[in-house]
């Protein structure tokens, strides 16, 4: 059996279990609304399913979740939603603005990014609490930014953290973001110390002028993202189409090509 139809077949299988069962490629217009970490990931992924379903296309709108969630509030037109988290996706639904049940379909988890001059010395995520720090993170209501805050609340109940290393490390923010790809803009181009973000967001280009922090494990999260067609889409199927090819395995493959942890990590 080749290649070809045995991507098909997986296709046609998880459209099945998501309530659709399509007899032919997908085709027209679709409107993606994504968060922006998946801006590189799904470039990909948009070459990919438009070689396995020819004329088709994907625009994109890369933002911030809850931008992307109150944009769809207001009567945005879009097919597809993709959240950094599960309390956006879980909004929107509660709003009615998606159809049936969302999926995960990426995680990752978060580091600490200086730049590589580090003009702040920083040498250890301590360092972070030291005056005069010029921290950025995504704003509380992103993702990200709900993540970060929730790893400085995990520190400050570890042993050789202050108990007061959230409230310190905070005191040193300067700006909030309204997505990480700014936090990274910022780290990136020297107009800050230090940023918070996903592990995703250090690409090649970016590595080679950042310095990276490794978070532990047990004070890290997990972040998930999630994924469903739109209510009101106005091309259902090729939306259908679209999910059903991020979480299959060429997907997953693009994905965990961009530094995305498999589904099965725990």
């Amino acid at each position: 059996m080749s290649r070809y139809w045995r991507r098909l077949g997986i296709a046609v299988a998880t459209l099945g279990l998501l309530g659709a069962t399509p007899a032919h490629q997908s085709s027209g217009t679709i409107t993606v609304f994504a968060a922006a970490s998946l801006t590189e990931a799904f470039t990909d992924v948009d070459l990919a399913f438009r070689q396995q379903n020819p004329g088709t296309t994907v625009r994109f709108n890369f933002a911030g979740s809850q931008q992307l969630a109150a944009q769809l509030e207001q009567g945005a037109q879009a097919d597809v939603f993709a959240s950094a988290d599960e309390r956006w996706m879980t909004y929107a639904r509660e709003q009615s603005l998606i159809r049936g049940d969302p999926a995960i379909f990426a995680r990752t988890r978060l580091i600490v990014i200086v730049p590589k001059s580090n003009p702040a010395r920083i040498n250890q995520l301590q360092d972070l609490a030291k005056g005069r720090v010029k921290l950025v993170l995504a704003g509380a209501a992103v993702p990200a930014g709900k993540y970060a805050r929730d790893i400085l609340q995990n520190l400050s109940r570890t042993s050789g953290y202050p108990a007061d290393f959230q409230r310190r490390v905070l005191a040193n923010v300067v700006s909030n973001e309204e997505t990480v790809k700014g936090v990274v803009t910022k780290v990136q181009l020297g107009e800050a110390d230090a940023g918070v973000v996903y592990r995703t967001d250090v690409n090649s280009d970016i590595a080679r002028v950042v310095r990276v922090f490794e978070i532990p494990e047990d004070q890290n999260v997990l972040a998930s993202y999630l994924i469903a067609t739109v209510r009101g889409t106005q091309n259902p199927e090729t939306g259908r189409a679209f999910v059903t090819f991020v979480i299959s395995p060429e997907g997953q493959r693009i994905m965990q090509q961009h530094g995305f942890l498999p589904l099965a990590v725990p």
